[in-house]
């Protein structure tokens, strides 16, 4: 049975459609996020599936019940907010414990879920503490021990790590994952960073206004994205999009761009001969002309461009150069040595290559 079932939801506040028919099918188990740009609709979504928002049509099933008239308190979710959302006279145990006592749990019930919850989070030193007494990181973890106490049917985050320093959303992202693992739970996760999504996700919503533009798993929506929206919005930096035409050369397909013939993918249609057609490639598929891709058994295949620019990050060395006009970026070892302003050779991985319509951005190939 299917932990979340989403059917035709629509949303519209005044004249204003937010979310126009959002269809989902959340299984047992998985570690479902919501990514998109600010203003897609991806909290609106959250928040109507746990109650906090209602739905102007469609229907939400949670555990195989309809939960479209139920108070969120009895639709047997726990939320873990972005701002934490923690009472700050409270101590953690009771912050933790609080919504326990609300439902009349006994004590010992009590007791033996607040221990089990801290031991897994290892917040056991924390107990006695006040929200103001903890970092951020210390904070989220109480917020999601409120949250596991519940065990719930379907746990919601909503964007919680976004308060957080970039070394401790790191941390923060392990852990949550790890958590995952541990507890098999059923988690809608909402962020508008795709490195969290890719790097958590068993599946992955992408949205984009109001609309969900692919959902499948990471390596699908990284390596076979549905559309350009899809191709330019994951990935950091993202992946180059190129106009270019598809022609036939010694009898096989080719996409050329200025001077440039690179083979298309076997699974094109032969009815885009001739046509124009957008060239997708991400930026580490074009590197130095030692790089051996795959197993290495791939014939090599080179390019020659100008590099504009070289942006060195330490562990490799990103390079700005100009494609049949259309400037893209490749990815290179850092003691690649290139010089801004002069041609340089590199290799390309060919098995990668996605071709989109120019009319439809949609994926062809």
């Amino acid at each position: 049975m299917s932990a979340l079932v989403i059917r035709d939801l629509h949303k519209r506040f005044g004249a204003t459609d937010v979310l126009k028919g959002i269809n989902l099918d959340i299984d047992n188990g998985d570690f479902t996020v919501l990514v998109g740009p600010s203003g897609c609709g991806k909290s609106t979504l959250l928040n109507i599936i746990a109650g906090l928002e209602t739905a102007t049509a469609g229907d939400i099933e949670i555990d195989g019940r309809v939960v479209n008239a139920i108070p969120p308190k009895d639709r047997d979710i726990a939320m873990v907010f972005q701002t934490y959302a923690l009472y700050p006279s409270m101590t953690v145990r009771q912050n933790i414990t609080f919504g326990m006592e609300c439902r009349n749990v006994p004590k010992p019930q009590q007791a033996t879920a607040l221990e089990r919850v801290a031991k897994l989070l290892q917040i056991e030193p924390l107990l006695a503490r006040k929200p103001a007494q903890l970092s951020g990181g210390q904070r989220q973890r109480v917020a999601m021990g409120r949250a596991l106490v519940r065990d719930p049917k379907l746990f919601l985050f909503d964007e919680p790590l976004s308060n957080l320093d970039a070394k401790l959303r790191v941390e923060m992202r392990m852990e949550i994952k790890q958590l995952h693992a541990r507890i098999g739970a059923s988690i809608v996760y909402v962020t508008h960073d795709q490195i969290e999504a890719m790097t958590m996700a068993t599946r992955i919503a992408v949205m984009h206004q109001g609309e969900i533009q692919q959902f499948a798993d990471p390596d699908t929506i990284y390596n076979r994205p549905a559309n350009l929206f899809v191709a330019r919005f994951m990935g950091a930096p993202p992946m180059n999009t190129i106009p270019a035409r598809l022609e036939a050369h010694a009898g096989r397909p080719v996409v050329v761009v200025g001077d440039t013939h690179l083979p298309a993918p076997p699974s094109i249609a032969p009815e885009w001969l001739g046509k124009p057609v957008i060239l997708g490639i991400r930026p580490e598929c074009i590197a130095e002309p030692t790089r051996q891709f795959g197993d290495g058994t791939a014939p090599s295949l080179t390019i020659t461009a100008p590099v504009e620019m070289t942006e060195p990050t330490g562990a490799e060395t990103i390079v700005v150069l100009r494609l049949g006009g259309t400037k893209i970026l490749a990815r290179v070892a850092p003691d690649i040595r290139l010089v801004p302003g002069a041609p340089a050779t590199f290799a390309v991985d060919a098995r990668k290559l996605c071709l989109f319509d120019p009319q439809t951005e949609r994926l062809i190939a």
